[in-house]
């Protein structure tokens, strides 16, 4: 995903699987405290539903919408975490399996870390 976007644009954008179906709406961003770049997206995947994680990379923010290079049915099996706060090492590397992705380095950093600090949040 482009890098200069700023992550809190991302919020409230509606996101589409890779056949275009729409998922839901961005709720939240998640960005990796070693480098300050997106990670992931929380996407509210319905009214009453839960927020899917989704990877920023490989997904493209494009027309004002943000495209999710995975099957719908793939998102919405997404482990749930809840939103609101850090992703732990161990929840990142679970959604990363789940979508076939490569670790991120930061992710194998340690267990003390933060991960997932939420964008627009001071530290």
């Amino acid at each position: 995903m482009q890098t200069d976007i700023d992550p809190r644009s991302l919020i409230g954008r509606k996101a589409f699987d890779r056949q275009g179906a729409k998922i839901g709406t961005v709720d939240e961003v998640y960005l990796d405290d070693a480098t300050g770049v997106p990670e992931w997206a929380a996407v509210r995947t319905g009214l009453f539903s839960r927020d899917a994680f989704v990877p920023l990379e490989p997904s493209e923010f494009v027309d004002g919408a943000l495209l999710i290079p995975f099957d719908r049915t793939l998102i919405k099996d997404a482990p749930d975490f809840g939103v609101g706060r850090h992703l732990s090492p161990e929840q990142e590397l679970q959604l990363y399996r789940h979508y076939g992705l490569d670790s991120s380095p930061s992710a194998e950093a340690g267990p003390d870390r933060d991960f997932g600090r939420l964008a627009g949040q001071e530290e």
